[in-house]
């Protein structure tokens, strides 16, 4: 007779029956009290497969010391699964909705990112179109008009810092939620403060500090989610969605002024700041809003209160631990400076003025002039791609990552100079070849993404977005300077390449050189520096 030993501690039978691989018997134990012994009761798993030696034991049931064994063998069907139900099938199509939900969060963090950026250029470039009926309304002459433009860049230009501290300090995403949020409502009242100097002046600058604030969160969040290897792609994919929206803003503002006035791109495109803000919220909210649900005002009200001190300390001890002295001992942080100046003097006078430029140089129709400015951003879109897998394979392959970042911000600055510099002198060119000589050179400028805009996260990720609000609040000043020095200069010079090209060659060109002299991609350890 076969004996089963029972340890009482682990709740576990050994069975010293031979196994053998022909019979298998599937057993089902019960456990009873023996008269000698106290009551015991253990519930083991509802089946367990044994197999048996002896065939004799798969007819019969066997009471041994208190156990008794009861073979079940051959009663399958007890064991099927239950058909499933509808409202399982149901539960199923649920459990894998929405589609995104299985995506990895550092996708959906830089595709969300990167929306954020179309509507945030979508509100820049708004303006560089509904400028042109709103001086014939308002009787603004082109300084005027730059003053108006360039009141954007102020807030920028004070955004830059501080949106730096607070990315690494609250987290890139936090702060880009409330810069999307804040530039979205002032972009909807410029219609209501149009008429007023003063107000409007102050609803740009905060459209301004609103998406000042979103180049340092988006680097902080590349600099912490995306490794090396990807990190041209998603600066790419992110910061290229500023040109899908200026591509977008050119391409809707006319028909909507048309059509529904000027005021009309405001209300807009607002409205679709908004709208992201909201859908953010659902999108990677939802939980913690639940969670929040169950617990009481007063617990919440403590909570909130905690956090915030909380998070003025963190805030208070990083702007202590920021190695300022190290950033500005290295001379590649002023060859990052000065290249960004240098960029975004083009940049930024030409994405305000080309389409005035378009229109009273070329006498293109606002729709005509609309329509070929989208030209350079759209091919900035290609452009982008073709860098990004270009500066992502030959750091693949082992090219060193300073040579990268240079050969690409070289490629970023010549090429605009020369088209630039073709486009001003008066060689005689039919409109559409100036058209497609800027449209090439602005494109290639696009480049940058893949150089001097991925050198920040290459040299410190801790500091990156500290570092991009350093270079971007220099390079917020020729919004502030140029865009008003180019109408400032067009109506002296009455000359649209003293005005609007020639600073910009200067620039490019000494940019160049400063770049392949100092630039490093090299990790430097500023903490401990200073």
């Amino acid at each position: 007779m076969e004996k089963f030993t029972l340890r009482p501690h682990t709740s576990t039978c050994f069975l010293p029956l031979p196994i053998t691989r022909t019979s298998h018997h599937l057993l089902r134990f019960q456990f009873y009290p023996s008269p000698s012994t106290p009551t015991l009761r253990l519930r083991p798993r509802p089946r367990v497969a044994v197999a048996s030696s002896s065939s004799s034991s798969s007819s019969k049931s066997k009471v041994l010391n208190g156990v008794r064994v009861d073979n079940v063998a051959g009663r399958q069907q007890e064991q099927q699964a239950p058909p499933v139900s509808a409202s399982e099938d149901v539960s199923k199509i649920v459990g894998i909705w929405p589609p995104w939900k299985n995506i990895p969060q550092r996708y959906k963090l830089i595709g969300t990112t990167s929306l954020a950026f179309v509507i945030c250029n979508m509100d820049k470039v708004n303006l560089s179109i509904a400028i042109i009926p709103m001086s014939h309304q308002f009787g603004w002459n082109s300084s005027m008009a730059g003053l108006v433009q360039s009141s954007f860049f102020w807030g920028y230009a004070l955004s830059q810092l501080p949106g730096g501290w607070l990315a690494k300090t609250f987290g890139g995403r936090k702060v880009l939620e409330v810069g999307v949020l804040v530039w979205s409502v002032a972009t909807a009242f410029v219609p209501l403060v149009a008429g007023y100097m003063p107000g409007l002046l102050l609803s740009r600058i905060l459209v301004g500090i609103g998406e000042g604030v979103s180049p340092s969160a988006a680097t902080d969040l590349i600099a912490r989610s995306i490794p090396l290897e990807e990190r041209s792609r998603a600066v790419a994919f992110v910061f290229g969605g500023l040109s899908v929206g200026s591509v977008m803003g050119l391409l809707l503002a006319p028909p909507l002024i048309q059509s529904l006035g000027w005021e009309s791109v405001f209300y807009l495109f607002g409205f679709l700041g908004v709208a992201w803000f909201l859908g953010f919220q659902v999108l990677d909210g939802g939980e913690a809003q639940l969670n929040a649900g169950s617990l009481s005002f007063t617990g919440v009200q403590g909570t909130m209160t905690q956090s915030w001190k909380s998070s003025l300390k963190e805030l208070n001890s990083s702007l202590k631990d920021v190695p300022w002295k190290s950033f500005f001992r290295s001379p590649a942080v002023w060859a990052m400076i000065y290249a960004h100046f240098c960029g975004s003097w083009g940049h930024y006078t030409c994405l305000s003025w080309l389409p005035t430029y378009f229109s009273e140089e070329l006498n293109l129709n606002l729709t005509e002039a609309a329509w070929v400015s989208i030209l350079p951003p759209l091919a900035s879109v290609f452009a982008t791609n073709i860098a990004a897998q270009l500066a992502d394979n030959l750091i693949a392959r082992g090219v060193e990552t300073t040579t990268v970042r240079k050969i690409c911000q070289s490629i970023a600055f010549l090429s605009p100079a020369i088209c630039m510099t073709l486009s001003s002198l008066d060689l005689g060119l039919p409109p559409w070849e100036i058209v497609s000589i800027l449209t090439g050179g602005l494109a290639l400028s696009s480049f940058a993404l893949s150089g001097l805009y991925c050198t920040h996260q290459d040299m410190s990720p801790e500091y990156a977005s500290i570092l991009l609000g350093i270079t971007n609040t220099v390079g917020a000043i020729p919004g502030i300077v140029g865009v008003a020095l180019t109408g400032y200069l067009l109506d002296s010079t009455h000359s649209w390449s003293i005005s609007l090209f020639v600073p910009s060659i200067f620039f490019y060109l000494t940019g160049t050189f400063i770049w392949l002299a100092f630039a490093s991609s090299k990790p430097q350890s500023f903490s401990e520096e200073n």
